[in-house]
């Protein structure tokens, strides 16, 4: 009688160590492609600044909407009006959502990945004064970021993973003059506003990505605020050997994962805050390169397909 009892036991814990075998499998992502990825990056430079409510800006929009139209990801907008304090005049801004929904399995948890697709209305640290009041191009700065979610959004489109994704593009992050922070992160906070608590597993903002120097370190607030998530962030590009990632501390950054984090979303901002042209008019594609939006868009697609990473987040 005890040995049937045994040799149950046995088979059970078998069955347990097979099953948990199979669930750590790794899943080999599709190939990120770099090119593709960069094109998308000088692509909005060409429309000029995306200053919220300029015609780039709209411009930049509709190239997004076809896009996502083009890969079957579900669209909506989210627009808002912001008062400037600066010109007392009323700013129309607008937030571009892509979703993507997994047919694989259902009750799938939901992710959030979120870049700023606006410019910087002014030039802070012009070398030429008379830069000073005139917008940057944004090409690491803005559309770096946009530029890694939109070639996920294709892949995944293209091989499905079990996992539900909102590809957030907002607008309005860099509005503010140099220390006004409340009028930083508009288009974050608009999305917040939503009641998207309970909604997303975790968030991941993407910003000033493209530096052809890349560096990536831990950013403090993350540490701070979602240590879990950037535990498996950074481990896993340590194992990728992700070129650019620095497994360390180093700043403390006011950015959209601030809005998300807010509202209640375990919430981590991947910035290379050492880029040398960040608010100066030379911001522009020929600082950036295919290899550091890879480098990124890698180390991403790696935790979207693999389902024993992304479980790992409680």
């Amino acid at each position: 009688m005890k040995t049937k009892h045994i040799s149950k036991l046995i088979l059970i814990i078998i069955i347990v160590i097979m099953i948990q075998s199979c669930g750590s499998e790794r899943v080999e992502p599709p190939p990120f492609n770099a090119e593709r990825a960069f094109e998308h990056l000088t692509k909005q430079v060409s429309f000029g600044p995306r200053v919220p409510g300029s015609q780039a800006s709209a411009d930049c929009r509709t190239y997004f909407y076809k896009f996502f139209n083009e890969f079957n990801i579900s669209i909506d907008s989210q627009t808002f009006v912001f008062f400037d304090p600066y010109s007392q005049t009323n700013i129309p801004m607008v937030n571009v959502i892509g979703s993507y929904s997994s047919q694989l399995t259902e009750g799938n948890p939901t992710i959030v990945l979120m870049a700023h697709y606006d410019c910087r209305p002014r030039t802070d640290y012009a070398t030429d004064p008379k830069l000073l009041d005139e917008p940057i191009d944004g090409a690491s700065d803005g559309a770096s970021g946009v530029a890694v979610l939109l070639e996920l959004a294709q892949m995944v489109s293209e091989k499905h993973p079990e996992l539900n994704i909102d590809f957030v593009l907002v607008d309005g992050e860099d509005w503010g003059k140099s220390g006004d922070h409340v009028y930083y992160m508009l288009g974050s906070k608009e999305f917040a506003r939503y009641g998207i608590r309970g909604k997303y597993k975790f968030g991941i903002v993407v910003d000033l990505v493209g530096d052809a120097d890349l560096t990536i370190y831990r950013e403090r607030l993350s540490e701070q605020h979602a240590k879990q998530l950037n535990d498996l962030v950074f481990e896993t590009a340590m194992e990728l050997n992700c070129f650019g990632f620095i497994d360390s501390v180093k700043y403390s950054v006011l950015d959209d994962h601030l809005s998300l984090i807010t509202a209640g979303v375990p919430a981590i901002d991947l910035i290379d805050f050492d880029y040398k042209y960040w608010h100066t008019e030379f911001d522009t594609p020929d600082k950036c390169s295919p290899q550091a939006l890879e480098s990124v868009g890698r180390l991403l697609s790696e935790i979207i397909y693999n389902k024993r990473l992304w479980q790992k987040i409680q």
